[in-house]
């Protein structure tokens, strides 16, 4: 594929950035838990539960990009030289990096116990399922395999979706 500018996102830069907007949002942005504070009960299960998702999604994530290698890219579309990863993780979700990030953000919005934080988790999990269909359409391209292992293995969440 010939070199374009960046800008023009042609490989998928547009969605990086969207992603980094949306992660400082999670991470940075309002919670909301100022104006509204969640019930006593649900505030006493969420701090170690949200610790829990944010520990095992973060190694979720990393498990994930190190299975990938070489093949590894911040950019949906895959790099030339690239071949399919379908095992380990990536044999029980197609997209286990989003899966742990996905996770991530849900385990901090209970951390912070904040309304709005599990709402930006929400915009975050529609992204990556958006941006995966993209990402997929780039896959299924390069790689003719990737229709069988698409009906095999679910997307985002195991077992589920």
């Amino acid at each position: 594929m010939p070199q374009h500018p960046w800008w023009k996102g042609r490989r998928g830069e547009w969605y990086v950035a969207m992603q980094a907007v949306l992660f400082g949002l999670v991470i940075f942005g309002p919670t909301g838990s100022d104006r509204h504070a969640w019930p006593r009960a649900l505030a006493t299960l969420a701090t170690p539960l949200g610790l829990a998702l944010v520990a095992v999604g973060g190694l979720i994530a990393a498990a994930a990009a190190l299975k990938l290698g070489p093949n590894l890219t911040p950019l949906p579309h895959p790099k030339d030289d690239s071949t399919l990863v379908d095992s380990g993780l990536y044999g029980l979700v197609r997209h286990p990096i989003y899966c742990g990030l996905i996770l991530a953000a849900f385990g901090w919005a209970l951390y912070v116990q904040g309304w709005l934080t599990l709402a930006w988790a929400v915009v975050l999990l529609v992204f990556f399922d958006i941006k995966s269909r993209r990402e997929e359409a780039w896959l299924l391209a390069r790689f003719p395999a990737y229709a069988d292992y698409r009906r095999r293995v679910c997307k985002l969440i195991p077992f589920i979706y």
